[in-house]
């Protein structure tokens, strides 16, 4: 069975590549699936599961400001004050998460997006770790390209989203999303197509398997 995990910064195709890559190796492609997962074992509803998943910043950001129980945080340059308490310890979600990523990696192989994938599945062998990164005013353009905005606002996007998913590996990690010591295949997927990227990524699984 294929594993393999993608770590992707917003603009680099991730959500197309995975999904390819899965189908080419015969394995599920693991995206939400993991929330809907976690959702069902803590017994809370799927929207609130979601308010902690790594792809929504909001929800991301009420985790981090809970964990670090600061009625007042800077977050970007920018003071906000959180109110209210999350319905269970973020740690708990986390490590929910992390069990249901070991499992289905063992039990059926798959393509597993985000999440701090290449760090929890770092000794399973044969995993292939791949991290998806390029220049940022390249990925802007292809965010306002494919949101239709302008590419002030797809800046913007970006970047909450880059800090969201940096400060989810930072706080509960302790470690640096970006590090090429975490990945065996780092791709730059707005100068490389998305269909070659999927070929690079399923031949590197083939020959690490």
């Amino acid at each position: 069975m294929h594993v393999v995990t993608l770590s992707a910064t917003y603009g680099t195709a991730g959500h197309q590549i995975g999904p390819a890559v899965a189908g080419r190796l015969g394995v599920p492609f693991v995206d939400r699936a993991i929330a809907g997962a976690v959702a069902e074992e803590l017994g809370c509803s799927l929207e609130e599961a979601l308010a902690y998943d790594d792809r929504a910043e909001h929800g991301l950001r009420r985790l981090l400001f809970e964990a670090l129980r600061l009625p007042t945080v800077t977050f970007g340059g920018v003071d906000m004050y959180v109110p209210g308490a999350l319905p269970r310890a973020p740690e708990e979600f986390v490590r929910r998460t992390e069990r249901v990523l070991h499992e289905t990696a063992r039990s059926q192989g798959g393509v597993f997006l985000g999440r701090a994938g290449a760090i929890v599945l770092a000794g399973l062998p044969g995993a292939l770790h791949v991290r998806l990164d390029a220049p940022l005013e390249r990925r802007v353009r292809r965010v306002a390209g494919l949101r239709r905005t302008t590419e002030h606002e797809a800046r913007e996007v970006i970047e909450n989203n880059d800090r969201a998913r940096s400060a989810y590996v930072r706080h509960f990690y302790r470690a640096d999303a970006a590090d090429p010591r975490h990945y065996h295949l780092m791709v730059d997927s707005t100068a490389i197509p998305v269909a070659a990227c999927a070929d690079l990524i399923v031949m590197a699984a083939e020959a690490l398997a």
